[in-house]
């Protein structure tokens, strides 16, 4: 597995994509209320970043048919806007953009709560938030993917929730899946893969209230050409993520999706 390390102008076109992105997550929060629906918010943000000067790295990527993915309670990931989707109060959403500008792609993810939340599914985002963040604070150079592997999966499992083991963070620059996979779950094999400077790669933990197993929902006949199907958990419990886009520096890392006002979220 060769893992491509970052030139200097390389980092600086990912600063300016993953800050867009950014910023798209943070334009539609105010969207985000019951009796909206999942294509409205997804049209909103198209929108957005047409006028940006970015275009969305999914539509179309090996056929998925939206600009966002756009994943409500118990679906996992891949959730594919609808306009027949609408939100109801107490929803958690996950809203997952990727951005390309000037070739190079930004990626990150949050969890929106639709009005009054019960206090559990208000816990599992809270945990999940804090679960990206000890994962962020183990980047550095000489660290391994296993510490952030142990960094998520240890406070998960500390607040009886699970680790998806199906889905994973990846490196990303020119490409927008590149190696190495970023695993949230502790395997052996981890320890073999230590952080440079100038690695770039996401960390994304999807965490469930109840089960890790998932199942995925396809093919859809509405969407014939799409071949990433949204995923439900398999005990229909639910599911929250966030991700943001990192690179490893020569003292520890950089958060290159971080939104304006954005400090760490720890336990």
């Amino acid at each position: 597995m060769t893992i491509k390390i970052k030139t200097a102008q390389e980092l600086e076109k990912l600063r300016i994509a993953g800050k867009i992105a950014a910023n798209v997550l943070v334009m539609i929060e105010p969207y985000v209320k019951a009796g909206i629906s999942t294509g409205e918010l997804n049209a909103i943000m198209t929108k957005y970043m047409s006028e940006q000067g970015v275009v969305a790295a999914t539509l179309d990527y090996h056929g998925f048919p939206a600009e966002s993915c756009i994943s409500v309670n118990d679906v996992v990931c891949h959730g594919i806007p609808d306009f027949d989707k609408k939100l109801k109060n107490g929803d958690i959403v996950n809203i997952d953009v990727t951005v390309i500008k000037d070739g190079y792609h930004g990626d990150n993810s949050m969890m929106y709560e639709v009005g009054k939340v019960k206090p559990f599914a208000h816990k599992l985002c809270q945990v999940a938030h804090e679960c990206l963040w000890l994962g962020i604070e183990a980047v550095k150079p000489k660290a391994t993917l296993y510490d952030i592997a142990e960094a998520i999966e240890s406070h998960a499992h500390q607040n009886h929730f699970s680790v998806v083991r199906e889905y994973c963070g990846h490196g990303i620059g020119a490409n927008f899946h590149e190696a190495p996979q970023v695993m949230h779950y502790t395997s052996p094999e981890l320890k073999q893969i230590e952080l440079q400077a100038g690695m770039v790669f996401t960390i994304e933990p999807m965490i469930n209230q109840g089960s890790y197993h998932v199942k995925t929902l396809g093919p859809n006949k509405k969407h014939p050409k799409n071949t990433i199907f949204p995923v439900k958990t398999v005990d229909r419990k639910l599911s929250a993520q966030w991700e943001h886009t990192i690179a490893v520096t020569q003292t520890g890392y950089e958060v290159l999706t971080l939104r304006p006002n954005e400090t760490p979220v720890l336990p």
